[in-house]
């Protein structure tokens, strides 16, 4: 291990002294810097190339030398032609998913980049970057798609900064178009989106939705959300967002339905026991019983609700409701 680090640090300091080098270094020169013999060298030279690509060959009659122009800092410093393709991809991804201020923040986070990239290297990477993203596309997902509001989420983030006091109309819940004033606690994102605050006077958090929030407010009232709270841990608790207390889930995955269930989670608690006829039960505690059933659905015959029986009564009431609605609609 101590032979691998000298030959490593070895190489980086011959890189270095082949940055802070003007004219550049011959092989002999380079020799005298390092105390290497010269074969050894060769080789370092060789690594030292492929690692940093902008190393200079300049003739010097009748020897040649060798320089790493800018020095080692841009060459660290610069994303490459993976990173800046897969930023570009993440921005069509919120943008088809309806997240236009997410999308729009990190376009613009991509476009300073690129400007901080010397002349050269941006050329260079954004035709490689134009090429992959020509070759890489989303699929378009089928499902709610988001509605994203510049303006309030800049409200949201400043009140979250400065923990702030909000206060909104919310088109929501039983007390609907009712002023109300809430402590942020955080916003999640997702299929839908999500303010997670509790109303002032509680510490209950709860979820409000972003597209039904309206006349937002960032008061000058301090609102610090509390200490023990779990922004990633509350994301993970439920199914879904919705209003409910959490019950166990135990669900039945059928032999047919394995393949697709191995890359599969329906929760970041969920334990799974394999089962002799090659299924396996699933169980998890969740709320957001009418979210799981829409999502069930999609499993078709390759799953088994085990528990609890509210779940599976709303399954079969809204496909029943929705058979009934068909059938009265059918020619």
């Amino acid at each position: 291990m101590k032979m691998r680090y000298d030959k490593t640090r070895q190489i980086l300091e011959l890189a270095r002294a082949l940055a802070g080098s003007a004219e550049g270094l011959t092989l002999d020169e380079m020799c005298e810097v390092s105390g290497l013999e010269r074969r050894t060298v060769e080789r370092m030279r060789d690594t030292i190339r492929d690692v940093f690509p902008q190393m200079e060959e300049i003739p010097d009659h009748p020897k040649k030398r060798f320089r790493i122009p800018h020095g080692l800092d841009g060459f660290f410093q610069d994303p490459t032609t993976g990173e800046l393709s897969d930023l570009g991809i993440a921005v069509a991804e919120l943008r088809e998913s309806g997240a236009t201020a997410r999308a729009e923040s990190l376009a613009s986070l991509g476009h300073k980049v690129r400007a901080a990239m010397r002349r050269g290297r941006r050329r260079i990477t954004e035709t490689d970057v134009e090429a992959l993203l020509r070759a890489e596309r989303i699929a378009v997902q089928a499902g709610p798609r988001p509605a994203e509001d510049p303006a309030l989420l800049e409200i949201l983030r400043k009140a979250l900064l400065e923990m702030k006091m909000l206060r909104f109309v919310y088109k929501g819940g039983s007390k609907r178009r009712i002023a109300r004033e809430i402590v942020p606690y955080g916003i999640i994102f997702g299929r839908m989106n999500y303010l997670i605050g509790a109303e002032a006077g509680t510490t209950k958090p709860k979820s409000w939705r972003l597209d039904r929030i309206e006349d937002l407010e960032c008061l000058e009232k301090g609102a610090p959300p509390p200490d023990d709270f779990d922004l990633a841990k509350f994301a993970n608790t439920p199914f879904g967002f919705f209003e409910g207390e959490p019950e166990n889930v135990v669900l039945r995955i059928l032999p047919d339905g394995m393949d697709e269930f191995k890359n599969y989670r329906f929760h970041s608690s969920q334990t799974v026991e394999p089962l002799p006829d090659g299924g396996a039960l699933v169980r998890f505690r969740a709320s957001g019983m009418l979210e799981l059933a829409w999502h069930l659905f999609s499993w078709g015959d390759k799953i088994e609700i085990i528990e609890p029986t509210t779940l599976r009564d709303t399954l079969m009431d809204e496909l029943k409701q929705t058979l009934a609605h068909h059938k009265s609609h059918a020619s």
